[in-house]
């Protein structure tokens, strides 16, 4: 009977790689447990100050926040699919001209369908709640990423895991942390990137690609992921670390969203044929070197904040460097930084494009980490307020983020 019970008992156990990852899972997730506390404290006081501000001009903070720019783009796909009797007319309504819906990548509108036909949401609702949990898989996927690189740094004295909390804090409170809570692809997209990024620094590169992949149908700077992953694999390769085989398949994983979404509209050109209608099209920042110009010799003071604020990514890029972080993680934000500032967008799209681009503020947070506490505190709760105040003055403008 004794040998029959355990016997049993070996049966019911659960594999040593499955026990062994529920653990780790679970102690990441208790070590974070702060970190995600805050992130709430913060952007919740970031959508209070915004449901007063509007509520006081008379606006739906909830129209804000589901309904207006690509947010309606993301519904009428999840809606009506991307060739619907009434899309061009719709295209032509907004000021896209044809064939626009294609700009606009289908894990959202995919995921706000499935969540419509279960709960009887509307598709608007349903993107507010993608954006709400993937906003929480984000920052704990920031602060397992920030954990596992200032554990090269510091070892066990508690100052990578301040310094991960910190790294979180910032993400919530940046300028423009108010698109974490609205129907956009940005928290989606951060959730997929820190994740795959997490899976590559681990070697777990079957999930690495596999998210990358997700990524590539979820927004364009999935390049930036497809990037990480590849450095990620030639550098193991090279140390002969993990299976080649594993490695080169999440590689090959990878790009599939990407260019197989790019496929699907009709090979490379095409898609950019598509972004080229909404003014997005890619020129190494010969755009932007411009308008960058015309502000300096019309505008001396705005071009002269333009300049900082391009001073100030590339300083964070090099601060990295200097930091010596992952060559997969530098690759990310690198490509991040391309992509954001080599686009035609107008300008006010560049700080949203540059948000994905979290290990950029690790060097900030590392510094905050060294300081004292109550130094750190004031800091950040200025910051957070005046994200929160920014936050709602910018999504009541009249242009798009």
């Amino acid at each position: 009977m004794a040998g029959s019970s355990e016997a049993r008992a070996m049966c019911n156990a659960a594999p040593p790689e499955r026990g062994a990852l529920r653990l780790r899972a679970l102690g990441l997730l208790s070590r974070a447990v702060p970190a995600l506390a805050l992130y709430v404290v913060v952007r919740a006081l970031g959508l209070l100050v915004l449901a007063v501000w509007a509520g006081a001009e008379g606006r739906s903070p909830h129209q804000l926040l589901s309904a207006r720019w690509d947010s309606l783009w993301y519904t009428d796909i999840a809606a009506h699919g991307y060739h619907w009797p009434g899309y061009q007319a719709t295209s032509h309504t907004r000021g896209a001209g044809d064939h626009s819906h294609l700009a606009f990548f289908p894990l959202l509108p995919w995921l706000e369908r499935g969540l419509h036909t279960l709960t009887g949401l509307s598709y608007a609702d349903a993107g507010l709640l993608v954006s709400a949990v993937a906003s929480l898989v984000a920052a704990l996927g920031i602060y397992a990423v920030a954990e596992r690189v200032f554990a090269r740094q510091s070892g066990a004295d508690g100052t990578g895991r301040r310094a991960a909390t910190l790294l979180v804090l910032l993400w919530a409170a940046l300028p423009i942390g108010v698109l974490q809570s609205m129907a956009y692809t940005e928290s989606l997209f951060t959730a997929l990137a820190a994740w795959s990024l997490y899976a590559v620094l681990r070697g777990n590169w079957l999930t690495a690609g596999l998210l990358a992949a997700l990524a590539g149908i979820t927004r364009p700077s999935a390049a930036a992921i497809i990037a990480a992953v590849w450095v990620g694999g030639a550098v193991a390769l090279r140390r002969r670390e993990g299976s080649p085989w594993r490695v080169i398949a999440g590689a090959l994983l990878a790009p599939a969203g990407l260019l197989g979404y790019a496929a699907w509209v009709g090979g490379l050109s095409a898609y950019l044929d598509v972004q080229g209608h909404w003014g997005n099209g890619f020129d190494f920042g010969a755009a932007y070197g411009r308008f960058l110009w015309h502000q300096l010799t019309t505008s001396p003071f705005a071009g002269v904040g333009l300049l900082a604020f391009v001073g100030l990514v590339l300083w964070a890029l090099w601060a990295g460097v200097r930091q010596r972080q992952p060559l997969p993680v530098l690759a990310y934000s690198a490509v991040i930084v391309v992509v954001a500032l080599g686009a035609q967008a107008y300008f006010n799209s560049k700080p949203r494009l540059l948000m994905p681009g979290f290990p950029l503020l690790l060097p900030l947070a590392a510094w905050l980490a060294c300081l004292r506490p109550r130094r750190a505190a004031v800091a950040l709760t200025v910051l957070t307020c005046a994200s929160a105040a920014y936050g709602a003055v910018w999504l009541l403008g009249s242009g798009p983020p």
